[in-house]
């Protein structure tokens, strides 16, 4: 466990240097942001109906923790260094430790997950609680609302690296890297929430993405943070998500040794 804590942290601190990047990412984010939220608004104004899923101050909230958290989340994120070692066949240099690649590669993602979150996030939450009116963004209605959030955001970056690990996972069999991402990336944005909040869609398809695990990495704290879904479901929600993470570690750890039990390196 030191080995990865150490690379964990060695990424952490190596990510948190782009601050350029950062900062040009906090513009395109309120950008985005503000553009997202006046689509909801003009909907919100023409729509006859007075049963809306979620009224128009928790979908602010719920954009803004988007935007913030837009590195911490996404899906379609990828690590173009560890695609290229694959392809490439330089992955034999890896397979030279004396250590588990999944979870190798797993400390790796989520350092370099976390430290984009550290730099974007508290800027757009402060600017965006500045805001007036129902635009602005707000605290949790309690304590405990709080600290269920924090659980349920740990969770979800847990998640969404371990999906993510998917993607390194495909590559090995298809030998394509922009393949494996594209297939991984189009299908859990949307499945998400991240295109459009669950309660937005279809019934039908809300009972199918309720089963999936992609609605934690997104759809889940955010909502919960908004008020939308209620302290008790909240609860039941992080269980859920807890084993949606447990089951797809252990899956990708299967499947990732198997992958390289009939992986072939480039160059014979």
């Amino acid at each position: 466990m030191k080995m990865y804590f150490s690379l964990f942290r060695m990424k952490l601190i190596a990510g948190m240097q782009y601050r350029a990047a950062a900062w040009a990412g906090i513009a395109t984010q309120f950008f985005w942001g503000f553009m997202v939220i006046m689509i909801y608004e003009a909907f919100y104004r023409s729509s006859s109906a007075g049963n809306l899923p979620m009224d128009f101050d928790q979908v602010c909230r719920y954009v803004w923790l988007q935007q913030a958290f837009l590195y911490l989340f996404n899906l379609w994120n990828r690590d173009n260094e560890l695609l290229e070692m694959i392809t490439s066949g330089t992955v034999s240099y890896e397979l030279c430790r004396p250590l588990e690649l999944f979870p190798f590669w797993y400390a790796r993602l989520l350092g370099q997950r976390l430290a984009g979150t550290v730099l974007r996030c508290v800027p757009v939450l402060m600017i965006a609680s500045l805001l007036p009116g129902a635009y602005r963004m707000t605290l949790p209605p309690s304590v405990p609302h709080a600290l269920l959030f924090l659980a349920a955001l740990t969770v979800a970056m847990l998640l969404a690296t371990a999906i993510n690990m998917f993607v390194y996972i495909l590559t090995f069999k298809l030998m394509n890297a922009g393949g494996a991402a594209l297939i991984v990336s189009a299908f859990s944005e949307f499945l998400s929430g991240s295109l459009i909040a669950i309660p937005f869609m279809p019934k039908t398809l809300q009972y199918v993405l309720y089963v999936l695990p992609f609605r934690y990495t997104a759809d889940f704290p955010f909502r919960f943070y908004s008020g939308n879904i209620p302290m008790t479901e909240g609860l039941w929600s992080l269980a859920a998500a807890v084993g949606w993470l447990a089951v797809l570690c252990l899956l990708g750890a299967v499947l990732m040794k198997r992958a390289l039990r009939t992986a072939v390196l480039q160059g014979g």
